[in-house]
């Protein structure tokens, strides 16, 4: 059975987002990681990424905690853009309502990432939560819809 549904397309691109700054992350952080004294990158054993967060330039981490705040929220959005897809509600006003919430997460993560400006992310985290609140009651409704 192949789905075909608008929605999908902003899966893909959040996704693909998340790759970038999944590429980002590693072109910054290696280099940086090299240049602090006594940490030896070669022989690290251990530890995670926010261990970094003392050693580390904050500009750089900006980037590595973004890219895991895109796999928290956004792991909803995957969830609930398949089933809207896979229950015939992915098109139209559901797509669009992706399209912003994806749309709102690259504009959290450059704002994260460039500007770091707790206020701003936030503003624009709750709007794309906003959206996201939108899709999963939209998924519940045409669920439940389709059971009754």
């Amino acid at each position: 059975m192949i789905i075909r549904s608008e929605i999908l397309h902003p899966v893909v691109a959040l996704a693909a987002w998340t790759m970038i700054i999944w590429l980002w992350m590693y072109i910054t952080r290696i280099p940086a990681m090299r240049k602090v004294p006594g940490l030896d990158v070669n022989n690290m054993v251990g530890g995670k990424g926010s261990d970094l967060d003392t050693v580390m330039p904050g500009k750089v981490q900006w980037i590595a905690h973004n890219y895991n705040h895109l796999h928290e929220a956004p792991t909803i959005f995957y969830a609930v853009a398949l089933v809207l897809a896979m229950v015939g509600a992915g098109d139209g006003l559901n797509a669009c309502i992706a399209w912003a919430y994806v749309g709102l997460r690259v504009a959290h993560s450059l704002v994260q990432i460039l500007w770091n400006r707790v206020m701003v992310r936030f503003a624009i985290f709750a709007l794309s939560s906003i959206a996201l609140i939108m899709l999963v009651t939209h998924a519940y409704m045409a669920v439940i819809h389709q059971h009754a």
